[in-house]
């Protein structure tokens, strides 16, 4: 993808369980970093505390015991930068390149005397035959984020944009790990995404190095256009339906169970049905963004919602979740009004048709309720 004189000297990290805090990553996690070897040497980044001794013994290796000149800062998130000070310990001559918001942010971590490079948009460093170029990418998704593009072996370092959950070498599907990682870490930012992809249309891009995740080459308009699509929040998936749902006592399950059934059979692609209680989050968060068409089903609760689609809908409005197409189910032995509630969360997103009819269950579903979860089947399908 590059050549010798670009080392990866990043580590994967397969013994954490939440990233984040709260992204499950069974397949755990890669923090990536680069050593630029040139007559200046250039380090990208650090990687997150809990790996710093792998770290500092590839970045080592990579060196050959020369000392490096330059660490550039393309993220301030402790999963980056919290191996900067002992990094600094150890080749304390090095000068940190960030621009003005980087060295801002960085004192709220820690409190260091190295040397500082301020760049902005469009500056460049000489490493010898290596130019980099930085590019600003603010909030994307922190306000510090800026990328750099390596003008001779046309590489751009992405920050995290672009990157994915899992380890660099984790066989799986980029597309499904690297749409739950931008839905949950960068989707409320479509338009800064958009602005950043204006700014990559402009440079010929062999290989994207991102903070997370595999360097993609080969497949670069495939992901382009993924991301140009995720950043207009324009879903993929318009032919299935996504459903959402919390049940109480299994019957608002049983009841999304017949109308999964009732929509199947109509052949319009898959039904996918996620229970909010077992579900991962960042799971059904990212289906809600894909798919065009999504029912929400659930119980009332304390005259409101089950706590599980009152956490997921405050999940999607969090994100910026827009231009869907909504079917409400609720459910409620004597006070149904889990649809009142869900109606007018929908009214707070941006494109969000709700559509007829709203289907009322009132304890166990019965052959009654048949019927108008026909209705409703017919009405989420049609174009």
């Amino acid at each position: 993808m590059y050549s010798d004189n670009i080392i990866y000297v990043g580590v994967d990290d397969d013994d954490i369980d939440l990233f984040e805090g709260q992204y499950d990553v069974p397949n755990g996690m890669s923090y990536n970093s680069y050593v630029i070897m040139d007559e200046k040497i250039a380090v990208t980044d650090t990687v997150d505390l809990r790996k710093v001794q792998a770290f500092l013994d590839n970045v080592k290796t990579a060196l050959h015991g020369k000392k490096p000149d330059y660490l550039i800062v393309h993220h301030v998130e402790p999963d980056h930068a919290s191996s900067l000070q002992a990094f600094l310990d150890v080749y304390p001559d090095v000068t940190l390149v960030g621009n003005a918001k980087t060295f801002q942010m960085l004192e709220n971590y820690f409190a260091f005397t190295a040397a500082r490079l301020v760049v902005k948009e469009g500056d460049e460093l000489s490493l010898g035959a290596h130019t980099l170029k930085f590019i600003t990418a603010p909030m994307v998704h922190w306000p510090e984020v800026m990328m750099s593009y390596e003008v001779s072996e046309k590489i751009l370092f992405s920050a995290d944009a672009f990157g994915k959950f899992g380890m660099r070498e984790t066989e799986e599907s980029w597309d499904s790990e690297a749409r739950r990682y931008y839905f949950n870490i960068v989707g409320k930012y479509g338009p800064q995404v958009q602005a950043v992809l204006k700014k990559a249309t402009g440079l010929e891009i062999k290989t994207i190095c991102p903070l997370h995740g595999p360097d993609l080459d080969v497949t670069i308009p495939h992901v382009l256009n993924l991301y140009q699509a995720w950043s207009s929040y324009n879903p993929e998936v318009t032919d299935g339906v996504f459903i959402a749902y919390a049940s109480l006592h299994g019957n608002t399950a049983a009841a999304v169970e017949c109308l999964a059934d009732i929509i199947d059979k109509h052949g319009r692609g898959d039904v996918y049905l996620a229970d909010l209680a077992r579900v991962d989050m960042s799971e059904a968060l990212s289906a809600a963004f894909q798919y065009k068409r999504i029912i929400l089903a659930a119980s009332t609760y304390n005259a409101g919602l089950m706590p599980f689609m009152e956490d997921f809908l405050n999940h999607l409005k969090a994100k910026n979740w827009q231009n869907h197409i909504v079917g409400l189910v609720e459910n409620g032995s004597w006070a149904p009004m889990a649809a009142k509630v869900m109606k007018a969360a929908m009214e707070s997103a941006k494109n969000i048709t709700v559509i007829e009819p709203v289907v009322t269950i009132k304890g166990a579903v019965k052959e009654a309720d048949l019927p108008r979860l026909a209705e409703l089947a017919e009405a989420i399908l049609k174009d």
